[in-house]
């Protein structure tokens, strides 16, 4: 069966030292344990959110509206989407 993704956010910044993309989110929430994939021309890879930040300090779960920052498996790119899996 397919996983069912929705699409959650916008990458609106990258820093490769350390790997972590800053991301807003413009749908729905992201919790600290959810999975999520980022996709964009050259993007494509789905990773579990361990940590995430809003102004330096650590955050369990971030709203629409509100920009976090996020350590990233992989390079990723200004304007990847970004989209959580949904569980059934």
């Amino acid at each position: 069966m397919a996983n069912d993704w929705i699409e959650i956010g916008l990458v609106t910044n990258y820093y490769s030292k350390p790997l972590a993309a800053i991301i807003e989110i413009t749908a729905g929430s992201l919790k600290v344990g959810d999975k999520i994939k980022i996709q964009g021309h050259t993007t494509n890879f789905e990773m579990v959110v361990d940590s995430m930040q809003i102004e330096h300090h650590s955050v369990d779960e971030v709203l629409p509206g509100q920009i976090l920052g996020l350590k990233v498996k992989e390079r990723v790119r200004i304007h990847d989407r970004v989209f959580k899996e949904q569980k059934p």
